[in-house]
């Protein structure tokens, strides 16, 4: 063991403590949506005013996620973290204590806009940290907390307000931000990069945008594999409920059974890209199994056989993501792997909330088995997208 490793931070310990700040802003940014009926029946809001404020911290990571991944290349990881949730916290506290809409509103933009700072600072911390054979397995693990988060959320927020009111619910996620916070100042390590000489020097300083197309292409590959991911994850329960007469009860707790799927077959898809040595050749091959089940269950929908389809479809959507992002980091470098997982993310934002009524107006005319049979075309246009020929050995080093 050499005297660097010795001085070197327990880099799960960097991954844990890196996941509970994405957790804690996913719990906020999350948490939103499932204020909505308890601003409709408690505050007297109309539907669109709630939909329109829990949507609000959606809007702040959109437009700042850029943004953050320029700071993280310039500051580091821990300093972006650290200001990124100390911003969340005390959004969260000041929401808990606005009396009007439009405040509360300005409030949860404000978290949205420091709880972006977490997509491209633990991304950074995990490929820093890990060596490339194990890199894909952390990154899996490590797109846990989006799943995680939205399960915590659901769990408490709903509850909570329901209990104790609106201002115990966000000062008590207000105290899950401020624990996030410290730790990160406290514990996060930025990991070793080349001085920007030395990277000057490796050609690390030049816009990888400008040498070839890889990035543009995972970023659209990315961006297509969102459809079915969230055309599942958004129409999952309803289909449950309306076509298939489940009660409220049993398809939600299908719906919470299948995140713990997802978050399992993110790990394995980086378990298997660190033993293939490869980011892309599994990416592609998700993107093909993507295709596949959403194709199906437009086809056998009304049958027995759907409901297995739309589980399977929920585990393998999510699969590339980890892969994706890695690979980005990878990519991008030391000093352009934050802006390049910031647009990443940007992307899939964008694409993410077209989703939704997009998908909803095809099944509002024809049906979900159109709607879920039409969804495999986007998987089906990623294929080709990925640039597996174009990876390079020195990618994952």
């Amino acid at each position: 063991m050499t005297e660097a490793d010795l001085r070197a931070p327990n880099r799960w310990l960097m991954l844990a403590v890196s996941m509970l700040g994405q957790v804690a802003g996913t719990i906020f940014v999350n948490g939103a949506p499932f204020l909505i009926r308890y601003l409709t029946t408690e505050r007297g809001l109309s539907l669109p005013e709630a939909g329109a404020v829990a949507a609000a911290p959606f809007v702040g990571v959109m437009v700042t996620l850029v943004l953050w991944g320029v700071v993280v290349d310039r500051i580091g990881e821990r300093a972006a973290m650290t200001i990124g949730l100390a911003i969340v916290t005390v959004a969260a506290c000041g929401a808990s204590f606005s009396s009007s809409l439009v405040g509360l509103a300005g409030w949860f933009v404000l978290g949205g806009i420091g709880a972006g700072s977490t997509n491209s600072a633990s991304g950074r911390i995990v490929v820093g940290w890990f060596p490339a054979h194990r890199r894909g397995t952390a990154m899996g693990i490590r797109q846990t907390a989006l799943p995680l988060g939205v399960g915590v959320a659901a769990l408490l927020v709903p509850n909570l307000v329901e209990s104790d009111g609106l201002r115990t619910t966000l000062l008590t996620i207000t105290a899950v931000c401020a624990a996030a916070t410290v730790l990160s100042a406290l514990l996060i390590v930025d990991p070793p990069r080349p001085t920007r000489a030395e990277a000057a020097d490796r050609g690390q300083l030049a816009n990888p945008y400008r040498r070839d197309n890889r990035l543009t292409r995972i970023h659209l590959a990315s961006a297509l594999l969102v459809v079915p991911q969230f055309t599942v994850w958004t129409y999952m329960l309803v289909w449950l409920i309306d076509d298939k007469g489940w009660s409220t009860l049993a398809a939600s707790s299908l719906v919470a059974a299948t995140q713990v799927l997802g978050a399992a077959g993110r790990i394995g898809a980086g378990w298997w890209s660190d033993a293939a040595g490869s980011r892309l050749g599994p990416m592609r091959v998700v993107a093909i199994a993507a295709t596949a089940p959403m194709l199906a269950l437009g086809l056998l929908s009304g049958t027995p056989l759907g409901i297995a389809l739309i589980v399977i479809a929920t585990a393998v959507t999510v699969a590339d993501n980890g892969l994706a992002f890695t690979s980005v980091a990878e990519i991008g470098g030391p000093y352009w792997s934050g802006r390049a997982m910031g647009l990443q993310n940007t992307g899939q934002y964008v694409v993410s909330a077209l989703v939704p009524p997009l998908v909803g107006s095809v099944i509002d005319g024809h049906g979900y088995a159109v709607g879920f049979a039409a969804v495999a075309l986007f998987p089906l246009l990623a294929i080709p997208l990925v640039p597996v020929r174009g990876e390079h050995p020195t990618d994952t080093v």
